[in-house]
């Protein structure tokens, strides 16, 4: 039942434009791990057509080594960036929601309330 009223809340959404319009995409999985940090990729991976960041991979103060391009940022609640600057207006967000503890998240997340 709170998955029924939790999906009543949200707009339904389609992919970007962009995102649909594209024939051959190039993508790139950018994770939180840290091995990028001193490798100066950033340049390559702003490349890629689809640049998919998972949970709190930050981009802010290491655009040298990881780009500056997010597509898709994918995470589970607790692994969610803080920073609003890790969020461009341009990328999708997508929440991966598996226990009730995330769908109690979202729900807080569209309602603007508290948990």
């Amino acid at each position: 039942d709170q998955l029924k009223d939790l999906l009543e809340l949200l707009p339904e959404h389609d992919l970007p434009e962009d995102l649909k319009s594209k024939h051959c995409k190039r993508c790139v999985v950018v994770g939180s791990g840290g091995i990028l940090h001193g490798s100066e990729l950033g340049h390559l991976l702003n490349q890629f057509d689809i640049v998919i960041r998972l949970n709190d991979a930050p981009v802010q103060g290491y655009t040298d080594h990881v780009g500056n391009k997010t597509t898709i940022r994918m995470t589970y609640p607790e692994g969610a960036p803080l920073s609003e600057h890790e969020y461009p207006p341009a990328s999708l967000f997508v929440a991966v929601l598996f226990k009730r503890f995330d769908f109690n998240w979202l729900q807080a997340m569209v309602k603007n309330e508290t948990l």
